[in-house]
C-alpha cells in the first residue's frame, strides 16, 4: 500500500507544481509590464501590489505539499552526526509526523478566517476579488500538507524503502 501512496503522490505532484509555475510566470509578466509602464509612461499598474500578494500566496502554498512530500525543506544538520541507521530513520519519522500534526492548527485557523472573509464579503482593494478564494486555497493546501507529512512519516516508519526509492526518483528528475 505504501508504494501505491508514493506512486499516486508522484503522479499528482505535477498539478500543484504547474499551478505554481503559471503563477510565477504571470507574476513575472505583470512585473515586467509594471516596470515598463512605470518607467516609460509614468503609469504603473494600480493593482500590481494586490496581484503580487495573490501570486506569491499561490506559488508558496501550491509548492508546500510537493516540497513536503519530497522532503525538500531547508534543514539545519547540526545534529545529523548523532543519528545513524535506525535512529536517523526514527528521527525523520518523528519530525514528519510532529510537523504534520503542528500544521493542523494553522490549517484550521485558515479555514476559519476564509469563512469569516466569505461571511463579511471581504474584497481586494483594486480588483474587488473575493478574499476568501485565496484564503480557502491556503487552507486547503495547508491541509494537504498535513496529510502529506503524516503519510510521509508513517510510510518511513512502516516501509522505509518506499521513501528511499521515491527520493531517488525525485533526485534523478531534478
Amino acid at each position: 500500500m505504501a508504494k501505491t501512496v508514493v506512486a499516486a503522490g508522484r503522479r499528482l505532484a505535477p498539478l500543484p507544481s504547474w499551478l505554481a509555475a503559471v503563477a510565477l510566470f504571470l507574476l513575472m509578466v505583470m512585473t515586467f509590464c509594471d516596470v515598463i509602464l512605470r518607467s516609460a509612461f509614468n503609469s504603473p499598474i494600480a493593482a500590481a501590489t494586490e496581484l503580487t500578494r495573490i501570486f506569491m500566496a499561490i506559488i508558496v502554498f501550491a509548492a508546500l505539499p510537493v516540497i513536503s512530500a519530497r522532503g525538500g525543506h531547508i534543514a539545519v544538520d547540526l545534529l545529523d552526526g548523532l543519528f545513524r541507521g535506525s535512529a536517523e530513520r526514527l528521527r525523520n519519522v518523528v519530525i514528519d509526523i510532529v510537523s504534520g500534526a503542528l500544521l493542523i492548527w494553522p490549517a484550521q485557523q485558515c479555514f476559519k478566517l476564509a469563512g469569516r472573509a466569505r461571511d463579511y464579503g471581504d474584497l481586494t482593494e483594486y480588483l474587488g476579488i473575493p478574499q476568501f478564494y485565496i484564503e480557502y486555497f491556503i487552507a486547503i493546501a495547508t491541509s494537504i500538507t498535513v496529510v502529506v507529512l503524516i503519510l510521509r512519516g508513517l510510510i518511513e516508519l512502516v516501509t522505509p524503502l518506499a521513501m528511499r526509492h521515491s527520493e531517488t526518483i525525485y533526485k534523478s528528475a531534478d
